[in-house]
């Protein structure tokens, strides 16, 4: 069943993943060579706790961190650590927070000093997937089209998409219904109505589709090697267009 928010509820939805959107951007500020993943980990416990909340992230399932950082082929769930990052590098970080009874969920892929223009033109396919999908968020269409047009950029550049993992609703819990492929067909799936939330997520691999999981139970690499971007966004279900939940609070820009 997927859950229709009211008012009250959308409204701690708004606030929740507000500060889950700058608590987003501060970290992406902090990338640079030289610091380490758990650094990164350590910033984001001060800045979550600094606005009240709690990660959402911290102790689901297990899950060892404040955050999930990923670098490079690592296309999900990477645990922090004491690994340096480098020049060139990409780094995806996915933050989650619970504030209110509710979750905040949002994702950024960061470029780290100076890349060559295939990791770029990634990062920019992989955002471009992302506004694609959120745009279909509106009352009326199917969950297929949001997939749809996920795949449709995505395939369009050369690259893939990762179907083991996908997006989801989110309210007070992580992970709702429905689930929401980065790949389908249009005017498929359930219909959008106002009210839901959806947590709207294309991981985009440089090469083969194909994902595994390390040994940790939890790091998520491509089988081949290749690059992975992931970019994320919580939107709201809405009338004539999508509310995104997790805008940049400053600027007001998607990502």
């Amino acid at each position: 069943m997927i859950i229709i928010k009211k008012a009250p509820e959308l409204d701690a939805m708004r606030r929740v993943n507000r500060i889950t959107a700058q608590v987003r951007d501060d970290l992406a500020a902090l990338v640079r060579p030289g610091i380490t993943t758990l650094d990164l980990d350590t910033a984001a416990f001060e800045l979550i706790r600094r606005h009240g909340g709690v990660s959402a992230f911290y102790g689901y399932r297990g899950f060892p961190g404040q955050i999930c950082v990923s670098i490079n082929e690592e296309v999900v769930h990477g645990i922090p650590c004491k690994r340096v990052i480098r020049e060139g590098d990409i780094v995806s970080i996915d933050t989650g927070i619970s504030l209110g009874g509710f979750i905040g969920d949002t994702a950024i892929t960061v470029a780290v000093g100076k890349v060559d223009d295939e990791k770029r033109r990634l990062l920019e396919v992989t955002r471009a997937a992302l506004e694609a999908g959120v745009a279909k968020a509106v009352s009326g269409n199917h969950l297929g089209d949001i997939s749809h047009a996920i795949q449709t950029v995505v395939e369009a550049a050369g690259f893939s998409v990762v179907r083991e993992f996908v997006g989801h609703g989110i309210g007070r819990d992580m992970h709702e219904e429905p689930q929401i492929p980065n790949f389908g067909k249009p005017g498929r799936g359930p219909k959008l109505k106002p009210g839901m939330t959806l947590a709207i997520e294309p991981m985009v691999n440089m090469g083969g589709s194909k994902v595994k999981v390390l040994q940790d139970d939890w790091t998520a690499v491509t089988c081949d090697g290749s690059l992975s971007a992931h970019f994320e966004h919580t939107v709201a279900v809405g009338i004539s267009a999508p509310e995104i939940l997790t805008l940049s609070p400053n600027s007001g820009a998607a990502l």
